[in-house]
């Protein structure tokens, strides 16, 4: 159900809206590929093409949104026409090239990184709807991307602490067991369909240890099962917020290096 939530477009009408130009766009290829023999280089192609490049180079227009937002007005409004435009300059560039694969080295450069940009993108949306949601519905620990490392450190002095003048079994279960695994980040993509995932057998040892100590210290053993839980919720927090901050390493050079071809492909054909 939550699947379907995050899927479903916040704003429907722009989505329709897209759909609804999308279809318009391959009912005017199709009408024109069956009267004219179609070509990249005149014509509706190149339509297509400029089609395309003038929404590439809209969509580079993306990061000086703020703090204005002109000419959409808010940031929202960015936001809906980046998502759906990209989707449009990626159609308009398979049209462009009628639907065949390039010829050229250059094309196929240019056709790849338009699809990766336009996929990467559509990804992001996807992460920063899904993951703040998992966190929210999954976590009860919150805490800022940066401040994770210290947090982590809080919990081994507090760990520590709590087993100093313990039994032997305990103190011996702490220091081989779990000291080194609570003192270390441990990011996982397994944690963006999961967010709880393996925390039952990462607690398991902690259950059965209370077997192994005398009541008095059984409650110690439940306290630094707390502090484990918690130190698990830590690295689910540091893996998600970290997906949300690295992929923008898939999207934006790749961004930059089609604009960049793009520049030369324009130049080329006006040139030549």
């Amino acid at each position: 159900m939550r699947i379907a939530q995050v899927l479903w477009p916040k704003q429907p009408r722009n989505f329709q809206i897209t759909l609804g130009v999308s279809v318009l766009m391959l009912l005017v290829y199709g009408v024109a590929d069956a009267l004219w023999t179609w070509s990249p280089k005149r014509g509706l192609g190149l339509a297509f093409g400029i089609l395309a490049a003038l929404a590439f180079v809209f969509e580079m227009g993306y990061p000086a949104r703020r703090p204005s937002a002109v000419p959409l007005f808010t940031a929202k409004n960015w936001v809906q026409a980046h998502v759906y435009l990209g989707v449009v300059a990626l159609l308009a560039v398979v049209i462009h090239s009628g639907f065949t694969w390039p010829r050229g080295d250059f094309g196929w450069w240019l056709l790849l990184l338009s699809a990766w940009t336009t996929l990467t993108g559509l990804l992001g949306v996807w992460l920063q709807k899904w993951i703040p949601a998992t966190l929210a519905e999954g976590l009860q620990i919150e805490a800022l991307y940066e401040r994770i490392p210290f947090l982590i450190e809080q919990l081994v002095k507090e760990a520590d602490a709590l087993v100093t003048d313990s039994s032997d079994v305990l103190e011996r279960f702490y220091r081989q067991e779990v000291r080194d695994q609570l003192a270390r980040l441990a990011p996982s993509w397994g944690f963006l369909l999961d967010v709880r995932g393996g925390r039952e057998r990462a607690l398991e040892p902690f259950r059965r240890m209370i077997g192994f100590v005398d009541a008095p210290e059984s409650g110690k053993v439940e306290d630094l099962m707390s502090i484990y839980t918690e130190k698990l919720e830590l690295d689910a927090q540091y893996s998600l917020q970290g997906m949300l901050r690295k992929w923008l390493w898939l999207h934006v050079p790749a961004a930059g290096l089609l604009m960049g071809l793009l520049v030369i492909h324009v130049f080329t054909w006006v040139w030549y």
